[in-house]
């Protein structure tokens, strides 16, 4: 059974392609984290494919699934980003944002259509990607005196925690990454032996 903190998500960029009737519908999946990476990427695609049409997209972030959003661009209502969010439902995939680029063929598709071709184009993206596990995790920094250093180390070592960003000056810190699922008894062997800030 899949722990409350596993979701699956995608390894790294992937395209699909679905043409209809003259009309290209490029699909262009990412693996994202943040809506400032949504922005970024959606804006790059509006400047890399400025001469299309629409460029429809849909997202879902988060281990919940519970950040999402879709764009029609200019399509009809409900034509083009609720069929691609859709398409990422359909797999129970978060941290992916799919942007599917549309050149007009001169003929229009219909309702029914272009329903049609934004999921295809999805699908097909999505069926090209690496489908991998995530772990939500949260990012905390311990701080200690040198006293303490031997505790946390063996407290690091024994939950199987990599500490990063290490600051061994006048006072010692380090960063580490806790699997949801693990926060609770990390935060309880923590507490004993030094000072806990959640990232």
């Amino acid at each position: 059974m899949e722990a409350f903190d596993e979701y699956k998500s995608i390894a790294a960029p992937s395209e699909g392609l679905f043409k209809d009737n003259g009309s290209r519908f490029i699909a262009l999946a990412y693996p994202v984290e943040s809506e400032a990476e949504v922005k970024e990427i959606v804006q790059n695609l509006r400047k890399q494919y400025h001469d299309a049409r629409h460029h429809c997209y849909a997202y879902r972030l988060g281990y919940k699934g519970d950040v999402f959003r879709s764009s029609d661009d200019g399509e009809p209502s409900g034509s083009a980003g609720r069929p691609i969010l859709g398409q990422i439902d359909s797999r129970s995939l978060s941290d992916v944002l799919v942007v599917v680029v549309r050149y007009f063929g001169g003929i229009k598709l219909g309702i029914p259509g272009l329903i049609r071709a934004y999921k295809t184009s999805t699908a097909d993206a999505l069926d090209n990607a690496q489908i991998v596990q995530k772990t939500a995790a949260g990012v905390f920094r311990i701080s200690f005196d040198y006293l303490s250093m031997n505790d946390v180390m063996k407290t690091l070592k024994e939950l199987g925690l990599q500490p990063s960003a290490q600051d061994f000056g006048e006072k010692c810190s380090l960063q580490v990454r806790v699997r949801l699922s693990q926060t609770a008894v990390f935060k309880e062997k923590m507490q004993s032996c030094s000072n806990l800030e959640e990232l």
